[in-house]
């Protein structure tokens, strides 16, 4: 009996231990959110717009939009005399008033902006109130994954002195993320504790709730993480850090070096400058184009996410130190101030158009542009362009010229990455013989507004198999021993032997089960390289216009190689900026299955559908190279032209349009970035998809987005 009552001891202790250590870790919770709690307050807005456009104040273009929320938001007190630090989604609608409640103070504060943290997406805000308590933040270097974060928010309850404030538990699941800016929990966050702190067990803050994005900045970039287990936070140190540059009024932009590299690859390649912009942090400090960034702030730099990483965190005005490899030597650059806005610079443009699928040494010219570098020069169709080398100023010695053995694609890249103004040598073939000419060609910027009647066929060699046969004093590579392939049973002939399916096509993500339709046309080669237009519907139409798009592309599709694909919304409302990475899926299954030009790939969309392809054009920069919009507006600043990813824009707005003035907005801004823009306004037009005529247009501009 003894001995059962000994068995029965041992097996309830370890369930007793653990009630035990459930309750302390409770009560721990609970004291360490009744001890921040005095410095959370609530905010709520009046007034402002009633749909909030998705994506940045700053860099980068907005997705459909988001409802403004119509519930109280919170902030954290980061100085006795009234400053309280927030997120900025909670004023992305613009509010024309403010109103602060503090814990066990009467009534309702009327507060003021004072300045943004733009990198961080923080805001300041001043009420009239003194002695407020300032909660005590955690080091960084204390901050460790796994540690318990209580994400603290204030709700609806209208006594905020009375009732604390809502709880989410969880741990630090990540630290340095977005750039090394944010720490990361996997307590449940949303806008209602967007601006709260994330609290440790200690009572102490670890920082403030914000949405964020890897892909995307601005005010409410992230918020599609909303309640996912995914939330981020500003550490409450780094946010302490900056108050006294708010508190002067003073908005805070991120650092900027003023580089593009040369590879857009993210994780495989070195960062070699590509190109640099004028008066720009790099270019005062004295880099060139082709420099080898290996370290910044002693920091190696591998890759182009490790530099992200470093350069993430820094804001205008911060002083780095890079050192580079050059020529074979490492030289030094020391006390580089960043700055926050760079110059943009305009790619350059010969005025060709390639013939495509070529296989053979150079690139052979289908098309040249009126009054284009290229015309001036003496290119004319047929003609095939070898060899290229700059001509540098000064008489400098310029290096060999360049084979062209990697066809349109390499032409592109170095046409693309040499400014306007600047001249290039190319050894060219001429059209019907063997004679081989040196041509010198001045670049201009891209045109913006001229576009040919029609473009010449055939557009395709259709030899898009072949493999580039390369030069033809190119050293031949190592022969490597033939290995004795295995034997195709009948079955497999049969399966290489299949006609490939065309004309409409339902398909569903066997990974993701998102539906979605393709259009093959029903002449399709796999020799002939197609393009891809990603079709992106209007609210309510997920699906419904496959059939109607279809039949309006057929000619065109049939006539210039393209295929046309249609992803479906989640929801009958239309898109969000969430479905990014479902809708490339959907295209990667596209073009896994086809022959498919990758310098050809264009979002087109009406209505919500034209603002998640301008969302799409930036948030997918290294695949689409054209964004084609009806009844669409950008709604923001975009982002900074990149030469290796080229993106054009091809936009229609009705006069009938109620929306047309922000459509016609949507221009300058591109403009301003020097990214090719054509605006077709339709007389007595409103929201219906384009007349004949500027469907023509568009038509000659997709086939001409891989122009050179």
């Amino acid at each position: 009996m003894r001995y059962l009552l000994s068995l029965l001891l041992l097996a309830v202790a370890p369930v007793a231990f653990a009630q035990d250590a459930n309750e302390k870790e409770e009560q721990a919770m609970k004291a360490a959110s009744a001890g921040v709690a005095p410095s959370v307050v609530k905010i709520e807005t009046v007034g402002g717009q009633d749909v909030m456009p998705s994506g940045p104040a700053g860099p980068g273009p907005r997705a459909p939009g988001i409802r403004k929320g119509v519930g109280p938001t919170t902030g954290v007190v980061v100085a006795a005399d009234g400053y309280i630090i927030t997120s900025s989604f909670n004023f992305a609608n613009k509010p024309s008033d403010i109103f602060v409640t503090v814990p066990n103070r009467p009534g309702r504060l009327v507060a003021k902006q004072i300045a943004t943290d733009t990198t961080r997406m923080l805001t300041l805000v001043k009420i009239d109130a003194k002695d407020l308590p300032v909660p005590t933040a955690v080091p960084k270097a204390d901050i460790a994954i796994g540690q318990w974060s209580l994400a603290l928010g204030r709700t609806l309850m209208p006594d905020v002195g009375a009732m604390p404030p809502s709880v989410s538990a969880g741990i630090i699941s990540a630290v340095g993320r977005i750039n090394g800016k944010c720490l990361q929990t996997d307590a449940k966050v949303s806008p209602v504790n967007y601006g709260g702190p994330l609290v440790g067990i200690d009572g102490r803050v670890q920082g403030i709730l914000v949405p964020a994005s890897q892909n995307a900045e601005g005010d409410v970039s992230g918020v599609e993480w909303y309640d996912s287990g995914i939330g981020f936070a500003i550490p409450f140190e780094d946010v302490l850090a900056v108050v006294p540059k708010l508190r002067e009024g003073k908005n805070l932009r991120r650092g900027l070096m003023g580089i593009t590299p040369q590879s857009q690859e993210q994780y495989l390649a070195a960062v070699v400058v590509g190109t640099i912009s004028p008066d720009s942090a790099a270019a005062k400090a004295g880099l060139k184009v082709g420099d080898k960034i290996v370290t910044i702030d002693k920091k190696p730099v591998v890759h182009m996410v490790g530099m992200q990483h470093i350069l993430g965190p820094k804001y205008e005005g911060d002083v780095i130190d890079i050192k580079v490899l050059r020529d074979g030597n490492e030289m030094d650059f020391p006390g580089v101030k960043l700055t926050g806005v760079i110059t943009a610079v305009a790619s350059g443009f010969l005025g060709i158009l390639p013939l495509r699928d070529d296989p053979d040494p150079g690139v052979p010219v289908r098309f040249v542009y009126p009054k284009s570098p290229a015309e001036i020069a003496g290119l004319k169709v047929g003609d095939r362009i070898m060899k290229v080398s700059p001509i540098l100023p000064g008489g400098q010695k310029a290096p060999p010229p360049l084979e062209l053995t990697q066809g349109r694609t390499q032409l592109n890249a170095i046409v693309g990455r040499t400014p306007p103004g600047q001249e290039l040598q190319f050894e060219v073939k001429r059209a019907g013989g063997d004679k081989t000419e040196t041509v010198k060609v001045k670049l201009t910027a891209v045109p913006d507004e001229e576009l040919p009647a029609a473009l010449p066929l055939p557009s395709s060699a259709e030899r898009a198999l072949d493999k580039p046969k390369g030069a033809k004093d190119a050293p031949k590579p190592k022969e490597e021993p033939k290995k004795e392939e295995p034997k195709k049973d009948k079955d497999d002939e049969k399966k290489d032997d299949k006609e490939p399916e065309v004309g409409m096509l339902k398909k569903k993500n066997a990974v993701l089960g998102r539906e979605y339709w393709v259009y093959v046309p029903l002449n399709y080669k796999p020799s002939v390289s197609h393009g891809l237009i990603v079709w992106l519907h209007p609210a309510g139409k997920g699906g419904k216009d496959a059939d109607e798009m279809a039949k309006i592309w057929r000619p065109f599709l049939e006539d210039y190689h393209y295929i046309l694909v249609g992803p479906k919304s989640q929801s009958n409302d239309g898109w969000v900026a969430s479905e990014t990475e479902g809708i490339m899926a959907d295209v990667k299954e596209v073009i896994a299955q086809h022959t498919i030009d990758r310098s050809r790939i264009i979002a087109h969309g009406m209505g919500v559908g034209g603002q998640m392809a301008f969302y799409l054009g930036f948030s997918a920069r290294d695949t689409i190279r054209g964004v084609a919009t009806t009844g669409a507006s950008l709604g923001t600043q975009p982002k900074d032209i990149v030469p290796a990813q080229p993106l054009a824009f091809f936009i229609v707005g009705g006069e009938k349009d109620p929306a047309v003035k922000s459509i016609a907005d949507s221009i300058p801004p591109l403009k301003d970035k020097k990214f090719p823009v054509i605006y077709r306004q339709l007389k007595d037009f409103g929201k219906e998809y384009m007349l004949q005529p500027t469907l023509i247009e568009l038509c000659v501009w997709i086939d001409s987005i891989d122009k050179i």
